[in-house]
């Protein structure tokens, strides 16, 4: 089988766990504060604070902006549940612009086109591994002085001209268990705000300042020395990794460019993309549909994943939600009926990708 994705840790990540575990301090301690460290120098910020996971961040970061019920945050329909759930949870309102097909990422036009005087934050998802148009973006932030959270669950080091994914605003990572670094559970916040970096320690640690110096009502949203110590030497080894990635994407799409009915994915002019997902678009003009060439897939025992099924509102539980402001996204909903994505992780053998490349072309007749 030809896994979707792989997680495979060497000896250096062995030995820091064993460091820690010999060291008594497994809670959140001095690993935690390296790997925070060390994050913030790759991602070009002042701060990095390392939470439970990448929902917490998410959360944690939008309490720190202190909204109020009725501000709307306005995001992309096409993300993972977490995306909503977090933006629920702070109380806040979801409003949804679409996205560009080209990149799967909001489409500014449509931004601007959904900003009320209850728009307070702006919110979009670097999705699969490539930033958002954020030339386009930030003069919509500029203009209607809204605060920027960015979901970047899924794009540790991508970037955006001689910036990295995190930080225009407040940047939220995921380090979840298919991430391209992972600590099986856990999330960081970057941002260069002294202030907001501040109240997210107190916010992930019961609100505390000092210890039983209570500020506000928080949370444990902790992360411990033991999933830091996993993250650390994928750090130390992030450019090889990301080259490897962008080496079997490149392989990939030169292996399927041309096959009728399927566009390949592509790095954005200016930006630089880490490919945790290589998705592409069995179109209307294919010669079976997408749910037939995952199921074909499978039957040659090649992984491929659907990401996502649905638009992240499209579910009973969010349907009678008065938070939940949903409307048209003519693009995204054309997007997740055509989505999908192979594997592009670094363990793949040069003859596993030109078993997916050949497999690929059969399903669709090229």
């Amino acid at each position: 089988m030809i896994p979707i994705s792989c997680v495979e840790f060497g000896p250096a990540v062995e030995e820091r766990v064993l460091q820690v575990l010999r060291s008594g301090m497994v809670a959140q301690g001095p690993v935690v504060k390296e790997f925070e460290d060390t994050f913030a120098a790759i991602t070009g910020v002042k701060h990095a604070v390392a939470v439970n996971s990448g929902t917490t961040a998410l959360v944690a970061a939008m309490e720190a902006l202190d909204l109020k019920p009725g501000d709307e945050v306005i995001t992309s329909p096409f993300t993972f549940v977490a995306t909503l759930n977090a933006i629920l949870e702070a109380g806040a309102t979801a409003v949804f612009a679409d996205i560009r097909a080209d990149d799967f990422c909001l489409d500014p036009a449509s931004v601007e086109s959904k900003i009320t005087d209850r728009t307070k934050v702006l919110m979009p998802v670097h999705l699969y591994g490539q930033c958002a148009d954020m030339d386009g973006l930030m003069p919509i932030v500029e203009k209607h002085q809204l605060a920027l959270v960015e979901d970047a669950a899924q794009a540790h080091a991508a970037g955006y001209g001689d910036k990295k994914a995190g930080s225009f605003g407040l940047g939220c990572f995921s380090f979840y268990g298919t991430k391209n670094v992972t600590t099986g559970e856990g999330g960081m916040i970057t941002t260069d705000d002294d202030d907001v970096a501040d109240r997210l320690r107190m916010l992930r640690n019961q609100g505390m300042k000092a210890r039983y110096q209570y500020e506000m009502a928080g949370h444990n949203y902790r992360l411990t020395d033991l999933q830091a110590a996993l993250a650390l030497p994928q750090l130390a080894r992030l450019d090889d990794m990301m080259a490897k990635r962008r080496a079997n994407a490149d392989r990939l799409s030169k292996g399927l460019g041309g096959v009728p009915g399927l566009a390949v994915p592509r790095q954005m002019s200016g930006r630089s993309h880490v490919w945790h997902q290589y998705t592409v678009l069995v179109t209307d003009e294919a010669k079976v549909d997408r749910d037939t060439v995952v199921a074909e897939l499978g039957k040659r025992e090649i992984g491929s994943g659907i990401y996502y099924p649905k638009l992240v509102f499209d579910y009973d539980c969010y349907r009678d939600n008065d938070a939940v402001r949903t409307s048209a996204a003519p693009v995204a909903e054309r997007v997740v009926r055509q989505a999908m994505s192979l594997p592009v992780h670094p363990k793949l053998s040069g003859a596993d990708l030109d078993a997916v490349i050949a497999a690929v072309r059969e399903i669709l007749g090229a």
